[in-house]
């Protein structure tokens, strides 16, 4: 059985992780290219692109 302290560990382990790899993407300029994608995807819904 996961105990409170274990889950509240592990939660805040992932949180940090992500924040981590968030701030790689931001430093890597990643955000320029998933808005480019996003924005092509959204285009093609609505049939423009």
């Amino acid at each position: 059985m996961i105990t409170k302290m274990k889950l509240q560990f592990m939660q805040c382990s992932i949180l940090f992780l992500a924040v981590i790899i968030m701030v790689i993407g931001i430093i890597n300029q990643e955000y320029e290219s998933v808005f480019n994608k996003a924005i092509n995807i959204c285009l093609e819904c609505i049939g423009i692109g």
